[in-house]
Formats: C-alpha cells, structure tokens, sequence
C-alpha cells in the first residue's frame, strides 16, 4: 500500500500540467481535473481503511532511507485530511465549473484556472504527508504560489490590492518558517520531524522555547489565530466566490494541522499549553466581535473563520488525546461547514447581486432552495443541537473541564458566548437577506443594522441572476456531506479519538518512521 501514499501528490500534479498543455480545449481540462480528484478522493478513503485497520504508512522517496532521503508519512490525522480536502476540492470545482459556464472567462480564466487549481491541491496534500520541515515548507510554498493566481483572478484593482498584502503576509510567514528550520538543523543536525524529536530533548530548554515560537509564529500567520489574523478578512472576501470558499475552508487548516505536529511531535512538552490558551481565549472572542459588526456577508464568515480557529488551538492547547481528538474532530468541521457557507454566500451573491445585507432581501421567496442550503450551516457553525458544530464544541469542552483550571473555566465560558454571537451573527444575514421583503429594503431600519460596517469598496447592487444549477448542486452536496458529520458522528468522533490517541507524544510517529528504530 506505501505506493499509493505518494500518489496523492503526483495525481493532482500530471492533472496540472495536462490541463496547462490542454490550454485550449476546457471540456478537457474539466475532465482531467475533476478526474484527478476523484482519484485522490478514492485513494485516500483506500488509506484511511488501512492506516485505521492495519498501520501507518512511511514511504522513502527515492529509495534513500530516513532521515537522509524525503519520508511521506500517512498515519491516521494526515489520511483523513486527505479525504476531507479532497472532498472539498472536488465540490468548489464543480461550483466553480457552474459559475464559468455561465459566465465564461469573466472571473476565472479557464486556460489558467484548471492548472492552478490542482497546483494549490497538490501543494495542500503534500503539507498532508510531508515528513520533514523542508518538504513541508515546500508544500506551504507550492500552495501559496498557486493561491497569489488565483486570489487575483479577474485582475480588478480591488483584487490586487488584497492580493499583495496576502502575497506580502505569507512571504513574511515564510521566512519565519525558513529561519525556524534553519535554527533547528542548526540545533539538531535534522529537519526529518520524527528524528527532531528525538534529539530536541538534548536541546536546552530555553532554545528549545525560542525554536518552538519561531514555528508557532510561522503556522500561526498561516493558520490565522490572534494577533497574526489581521491580513484574512481583507484578503478572502475579494476573491471569486469559488476560490474564497477552497480559501477559507483549507488554508488555514494547513496552519492549523502544522501546529498539531509542532505541539505533538516535535514539542510535545507543556511549556507553551497556557500561552496556547490565551491566544485561543483571543482568536475566539476577537475574531466574533469583528464578526457581529460586518454588514458583508463574506467579511462577516472571514471574521468567523478567524473566531473558530480559536476552538481547534483550544484542543491542540490542552496536550491531552481527549483535547487532540476534539481538536481533529473539530477542524474536520468547520473545513466542510465554512467551505459550503461561503458556496452559500456565492449563492447570495449570484442571485442578490450583493453581499450586503443592508441591500438584500426577498431571497426566501426568489430563491426558496438556497434560503435552506445557507440556513442548515449556519445552524451548525452556531452549534445548534444535534448538528455536527454542537458535537464538536461539546467535545472540545470536556475535554477542557478534565483539566479542570480557572483558565479553561474561562474558555468553556467563552466559547459557548461565541456560539451564541456566531449563531447571532448568522442569524442576522438569513433574517435581512431571506426573511425580509425585498420591498421594504429601500430605507429600511432595524437594530440588527445599526453599527455594522460595510466592506471596504462597497459596491451597490447589480442585476441579480438566476443561479446555475451546477453551482446549487455542488452546495447542496457540500450540505449533505455536513449533515453526515451529525448523522456518523459516532464513527467520525471514534476514529478521531483514535487518531487523538496516536499523536500523544511522537513514539507512534517515530515508530512509524523508523520501524526497526534509530540511532539517535
């Protein structure tokens, strides 16, 4: 089975340079990409069976053994991202197919979009399966070049601008990875991660400190938790609804995953458990209250992506398998849920003409169908029982309250007001978008608009249109696929837990790496 482990990589990778090569010709390029997703997606539900039922997986590229050759590791945390992102990937894809189909080559030029795309797909499962800081950096960097073409395209001034500063945060996050990997192959002689922890028990504490909060600066610019978050609400929302959505669904995720083999792996010691908690009490609260205050839809699911990443640092936090589990669990989450809220806003937009609630309404009674596919997720993401939002927060509580510390007192407390804010917040976009008549928008007056702020280079309203139906189908699978994260939540928390137990502490990982063990 380790041939299938770096296939996950090369698939998406051919995909893109036959669909750059089939510049000319879409329908082949569609059929390539969509194709090689699938094939992801089958291979990594085949991995997931075997790494749950069998062993993890380590495959050495090239032949040259570890740690002096690449190492791909699979274990069960890194299959299951793989299947998620697949998933994901597929689903926008479709969404965006709908959308150039119906308005071809006005935002996503088809003879780059294709390639790019499936770049930004290889460079996301490559971070997955990377088993070396250089070859996860590479992964980082494969994703982010990819994610500058396509966070631009349409080439509005609106989208530059947002562009460079991404382009200009991101470079930023990755010399602080660099200078991290350079400081620990200084210290440790390695950047194979399961020979890092090893060694880094010979480090002295205090150096052991400074590298571990180089690579927490590094993944947490990446993965958006506070006060490293300021650059995503102004960066995200001006993408194509299509790329937003892969956007907030997967690349902070990529952060997020990163700090989990940080904290499990190369550092799994408590030295930082508190400060971790007080950045999440943060990213949680401050990422809400920037949310309450948006009158944009996309802004306003920008700053809840920001507040919700707070829960999974909240896990990771805690070092414990209960915390991890709820942490896996969690993110699994919120990748499907933001990701179909943001095909929801594209909805909104493509029907409204806007994303402004002060300039929407009658949405319910024009568009009856996307009313319930935006309404089903921003139950969950509000962690209305029994969905799968609720599942997860209750886990990720629990496992805090083991602890039993003020300071997790404080975050059970404070996570369940950011649920109810977020549930307010989201409530408030269905109640002026849906509920409201579009007759009464014009001078319209409510509490619910008074101090929010519209996004920057607001727009009026243009001609609302009809959506395609390829674009309603691919939300409406996204909807299917969270309301089975409640429907096997059983299955998913066990395997999570599972997963959980594997990553406390780096003997599994290491095991898996150098299975007749190392010389140190």
């Amino acid at each position: 089975m380790n041939i299938l482990v770096p296939l996950v990589v090369l698939i998406p990778l051919v995909g893109a340079a036959l669909t750059l090569i089939l510049g000319k010709r879409p329908k082949a390029q569609r059929v390539i990409a969509i194709g090689a997703l699938i094939v992801v997606l089958a291979i990594g539900a085949v991995l997931i069976s075997v790494v749950d039922a069998e062993s993890s997986l380590a495959m050495e590229v090239g032949g040259w053994a570890a740690p002096f050759g690449i190492v791909l590791v699979v274990d069960r945390l890194s299959a299951l991202m793989v299947v998620v992102s697949a998933i994901v990937l597929l689903a926008v894809l479709v969404f965006s197919l709908g959308q150039g189909l119906a308005d071809p080559d006005n935002e996503t030029p088809v003879s780059i979009y294709y390639p790019t795309y499936l770049i930004l797909a290889t460079g996301v499962f490559n971070a997955f399966i990377a088993g070396d800081l250089f070859n996860l950096y590479v992964g980082f960097e494969i994703l982010l070049v990819a994610s500058y073409v396509l966070i631009t395209l349409g080439g509005t001034q609106e989208r530059i601008r947002a562009g460079t500063t991404y382009v200009v945060v991101s470079l930023v996050s990755s010399l602080f990875f660099l200078a991290a990997i350079a400081m620990i192959y200084g210290a440790v002689g390695t950047v194979n991660i399961a020979q890092i922890s090893l060694r880094m028990e010979l480090i002295p504490l205090d150096v052991q400190i400074v590298l571990h909060v180089m690579l927490l600066i590094a993944f947490g610019i990446k993965a958006a938790i506070f006060p490293l978050s300021f650059w995503l609400p102004d960066s995200y929302p001006t993408a194509p609804a299509p790329v937003t959505a892969v956007f907030a669904g997967l690349l902070t995720k990529v952060g997020v995953y990163a700090i989990i083999r940080t904290e499990t792996i190369i550092f799994p010691g408590p030295e930082l458990n508190t400060a971790l908690m007080v950045v999440a009490l943060l990213t949680m609260v401050i990422g809400v209250l920037g949310a309450v205050a948006q009158a944009d839809i996309k802004r306003l699911l920008s700053f809840t992506l920001v507040s919700h990443i707070g829960y999974m640092i909240l896990g990771i936090s805690l070092g414990t398998a209960a915390g991890t589990a709820a942490a896996i669990y969690y993110i699994v989450h919120h990748i499907i849920v933001q990701t179909t809220l943001f095909l929801g806003a594209g909805l909104i937009e493509r029907i409204g003409g806007t994303t402004s609630i002060t300039k929407l309404g009658g949405l319910l009674k024009a568009a009856p169908l996307v009313a319930v596919l935006f309404l089903l997720p921003a139950l969950n993401l509000g962690g209305i029982p029994p969905f799968s939002g609720f599942i997860g927060k209750l886990g990720l509580f629990e496992a805090t309250a083991q602890q039993g510390t003020p300071l997790g007192y404080v975050l059970i407390g404070a996570g369940a007001l950011v649920s109810l804010l977020t549930l307010y917040a989201l409530a408030r976009v269905w109640n002026m978008a849906f509920w409201r008549p579009a007759k009464d928008v014009q001078g319209y007056e409510s509490p619910l608009l008074e101090n929010v702020s519209e996004a920057p280079g607001f727009t009026r309203v243009r001609a609302a249109r009809r959506a395609p139906n390829l674009m309603v189908v691919a939300t409406g699978i996204m909807v299917l696929v969270s309301l089975a994260l409640t429907v096997f939540a059983g299955p998913l928390y066990g395997y999570s837990d599972r997963a959980g137990q594997n990553l406390q502490g780096p003997r599994t990982y290491v095991g898996i790496v150098f299975p007749g063990g190392v010389d140190d």
